[in-house]
């Protein structure tokens, strides 16, 4: 195994995985890249006429993004605690569909293992996101651990 990537959100519930996926980078001396991803779906989620106002949405909108970045900040600190002294520990923010961007990890060739909570993202996700887990379990072609 050369590289293992984590999906980090910040939360007690990446902890655990995080922390397998560590492990595991230390005893097969393999990278690991931690992932949070700021979810670009909220707009399509809540609709164009929410509360009927513009500003109101673009607030809740701004919100929203305002948080995502905050966990950003939380998943990345949280990473680096926990990766202390694996040699080629990096550290990626990328945006999109959360969802997507975790299946396309998932199926990369230069992915070696994908570890993960069934609850990561939930944190300021949308609630669909709660079916993260069990979408990756289905469409996933490389190796995945996923843990509670």
């Amino acid at each position: 195994m050369e590289h293992i990537v984590v999906a980090v959100d910040g939360s007690a519930a990446s902890q655990e995985a995080l922390n397998q996926a560590v492990e595991l980078a230390r005893q097969s001396q393999s990278a690991l890249t931690g992932v949070f991803v700021i979810d670009g779906g909220w707009p399509d989620y809540i609709g164009n006429d929410w509360q009927s106002s513009k500003g109101a949405r673009q607030g809740f909108l701004d919100y929203i993004r305002q948080e995502q970045e905050q966990q950003a900040e939380a998943a990345q600190m949280q990473f680096e605690s926990a990766a202390q002294g694996v040699p080629a520990a990096t550290f990626s923010v990328q945006a999109g569909d959360p969802a997507e961007v975790m299946l396309q990890i998932a199926n990369e060739p230069s992915t070696d293992l994908l570890v993960l909570s069934r609850r990561v993202f939930q944190v300021t996700g949308r609630p669909s996101l709660k079916r993260l887990g069990e979408r990756l379990a289905k469409k996933a072609t490389r190796p995945l651990l996923m843990l509670p």
